[in-house]
């Protein structure tokens, strides 16, 4: 049997989160044969875990246009343009449908493990660009496969990875075997189980972005009912004038109303402030945890901890490939500037493609939340764009993936996460962020390293 010319094999995405689903909808329209790996058992596995949280988007910025297009035929309709979805609506009226429509050409269960050029490690260059991509993945019943590819577009998200509790960018000392006592997620306190490990308990908030803001208004909210519950906000600088946001005067309402919340819960004692608190250790006391500043302080023993310190991009299965990053974001070179968050927000941020997505090496890209590495201004609006562009590159039309088709809302900023069933937050007008929890950025990548992400 002839093997098939690169041209003919598929281009493997990783990620059936709404980036990773989008581009096999760009590449279906193109023509263009996708295969998307997704480590989950659904689409948009990693949306599903924050499923209770509401977006600071409307419906009209979190669906894709070539994804509508393929979707239409089917009778499916996108929701009220102007409302605003909880990550489970966008996972159950969105991800998922467009994700069955595409049938075999998504797979679920499929972990990637590593990502190389067939028969060359990352050192030899020659006959590289002329070798097809192999992708090892490892199912759920622990078979290992290889798949060959043409190109590879790697969705994956930020999810997987959380920041630690540790203020150097490491775990703290015995972070790691105190586990038990801590979360790196927005708690859901209409699960019963979740409510009550929180209930009558005194919990470290760790983080100052939306998540934060979100998890200190739901604490107090579970303090006015229940006795005992009060939440301990670390911040590893001291409080200025945007602690809590922008308030009132927010480009974002849901998001300066959320701060607004948070700053009430201090204010009302259900929550006091730990300010320029780095922590370097934890360490057990009876049932409890003590955590341990660099400069020595100790705080009080509290019960749980919630670390909200941003996610990072899990790079260790694309080692043996040419990428060109960052070396502080972990984005790729072009892009890293037009993104960093000490300059800009989301609505800042220029829209891009193919040319600032590219690497050394030919035909591997990193999109989404993942190609935004540490940088938490990612769009959903910016991916679908990415996911256009490149597609359109991988089918010989330069002029149309260099072509800018993204007009980004006014209002964009970013920072994520509004709070679950909140009505009043459901109906007002902001723009743009991808959604996730805060300096939980969207993430949105599942668990493992083949999850689906922005």
């Amino acid at each position: 049997m002839t093997a098939p010319t690169t041209d003919q094999l598929p281009v493997v995405v990783i990620g059936a989160g709404p980036i990773g689903l989008a581009t096999a909808a760009h590449l279906i329209l193109r023509g263009i044969e996708p295969l998307v790996l997704e480590a989950g058992p659904s689409a948009g596995t990693a949306v599903r875990d924050w499923a209770h949280v509401r977006l600071f988007s409307p419906w009209a910025e979190v669906t894709d246009p070539a994804a509508e297009k393929l979707l239409a035929p089917t009778g499916w309709t996108r929701p009220d343009a102007a409302t605003y979805p909880t990550g489970g609506d966008w996972a159950e009226r969105y991800l998922q449908p467009l994700a069955d429509l595409l049938g075999d050409k998504v797979r679920y269960g499929a972990t990637v493990t590593g990502v190389a050029r067939a028969g060359r490690d990352r050192i030899v260059d020659a006959g590289r660009d002329e070798q097809p991509f192999t992708v090892h993945l490892r199912t759920t019943v622990g078979r290992e496969e290889r798949i060959t590819a043409r190109a590879v577009i790697d969705a994956s998200g930020t999810w997987s990875t959380p920041g630690p509790l540790g203020a150097d960018g490491l775990p703290a000392l015995h972070e790691k075997t105190a586990t038990d006592r801590i979360a790196y997620r927005v708690p859901d306190l209409n699960d019963p189980a979740v409510r009550a490990r929180y209930t009558g308990r005194r919990t470290a908030v760790v983080g100052s972005g939306a998540s934060a803001f979100t998890t200190l208004a739901l604490l107090a909210d579970l303090a006015k009912e229940e006795n005992g519950t009060h939440a301990v906000w670390i911040l590893r600088r001291g409080i200025g004038t945007n602690t809590y946001g922008g308030g009132d005067a927010d480009q974002l309402p849901a998001r300066g109303a959320l701060g607004l919340r948070a700053k009430a819960a201090v204010e009302a004692g259900h929550a006091s402030t730990v300010t320029g608190f780095r922590t370097q250790a934890v360490e057990r006391e009876g049932d409890q945890l003590v955590l341990v500043a660099e400069d020595g302080r100790r705080l009080d023993p509290i019960d749980e901890v919630i670390v909200l310190t941003g996610f990072r991009p899990d790079l260790s299965f694309l080692s043996e490939l040419r990428l060109g990053l960052d070396e502080r974001l972990q984005a790729p070179t072009a892009l890293a500037p037009l993104i960093d968050p000490n300059v800009h927000s989301c609505g800042t941020v220029y829209p891009h493609g193919v040319n600032e997505l590219s690497h050394p090496e030919q035909g591997i890209y990193l999109v989404g939340m993942k190609s935004y590495g540490r940088a938490p201004t990612f769009l959903a609006l910016t991916g679908y764009e990415q996911a256009r562009s490149i597609t359109a590159a991988l089918a010989g039309d330069q002029e149309a993936a260099e072509r800018v088709e993204l007009t980004l809302p006014d209002t964009g900023v970013c920072g994520g996460a509004g709070l679950f069933d909140e009505p009043e937050n459901a109906q007002r007008s902001g723009g743009g962020c991808c959604a996730a929890p805060s300096t939980l950025q969207i993430g949105i990548g599942a668990p493992a390293t083949a999850s689906g992400g922005c």
